[in-house]
């Protein structure tokens, strides 16, 4: 397994249109392994192809991915990079290996983390209708559907509850006595994003088909390892839907210590 970091030039043409359209982009990460052909579709239990954007500035946009195999990102730096700055030590993008990160994680173990991804539940008017899968469209529903004690044991964590003394309210209750996790947990949802494209055209270039929509919103907290071969599993394979457009990569990082004052 690999982790990859790729800085995107948003000043090029073509960093815009593949910003602006996940199919494309999801096509130019895939074109990053040359032994995968479009067609492969990875089974149910193995590693796969998974990748993010993160903006931590208004021109900075980073492109992460994990992958089985090392990527060949050439096309991207031509595309979205800076092509004439790259060398063989520098190609243009990061990568490093994955597994000896994987093989650390430890039971008991907290850290930071960062998902992208797709919240989504099944409903249905009555019980004559086939259920439909529905975005969750509001912070509390989308922080539930991650909640989930059954999602969390799945994917081998558990997310962390603030100490009393960092909540606005107490016990994580609404002025109203309700339940309300969102002030009860280590956790932010931000950045919900609606996606809406064409999967795939005529050869003349009209719409096939309804166009597909996700709304992916961006989840960061802090976690405890629970199942550490469930979470390889979960940071391998991913979380949730859409995991071709963007959605399902869930990244770890050190949780700092706040800094001691100075007397």
């Amino acid at each position: 397994m690999f982790l990859s970091r790729f800085r995107i030039n948003t000043a090029r043409p073509g960093a815009r249109r593949l910003l602006s359209s996940p199919q494309a982009l999801h096509a130019a990460v895939m074109s990053s392994f040359p032994h995968l052909l479009p067609s492969d579709t990875p089974a149910p239990d193995a590693p796969r192809v998974l990748w993010r954007l993160d903006q931590p500035a208004r021109a900075e946009v980073l492109l992460y991915l994990t992958s089985p195999d090392q990527p060949d990102m050439t096309h991207l730096v031509e595309q979205a990079g800076w092509p004439a700055a790259a060398t063989p030590d520098s190609p243009g993008w990061h990568t490093r290996p994955y597994k000896p990160f994987l093989d650390r994680l430890t039971a008991g173990d907290h850290w930071n983390f960062r998902l992208t991804a797709n919240p989504v539940h099944s409903i249905r008017r009555n019980d004559s209708e086939p259920t439909k899968i529905t975005a969750h469209l509001t912070p509390t529903h989308q922080k539930g559907w991650l909640l989930d004690a059954r999602r969390q044991e799945r994917c081998g964590f558990r997310i962390l509850e603030k100490p009393p003394t960092a909540r606005l309210l107490p016990d994580g209750t609404t002025h109203h006595g309700t339940p309300h996790h969102g002030d009860r947990y280590a956790l932010t949802v931000g950045d919900a994003r609606p996606l809406s494209f064409d999967k795939t055209r005529t050869a003349d270039g009209k719409r096939r088909g309804k166009p597909v929509t996700v709304l992916t919103v961006t989840f960061d907290g802090q976690l405890e390892i629970t199942d550490p071969e469930a979470l390889r599993r979960t940071l391998t394979q991913g979380i949730g839907r859409a995991r071709a457009y963007g959605c399902g990569l869930l990244t770890l990082a050190p949780i700092t210590p706040p800094a001691q004052a100075v007397t």
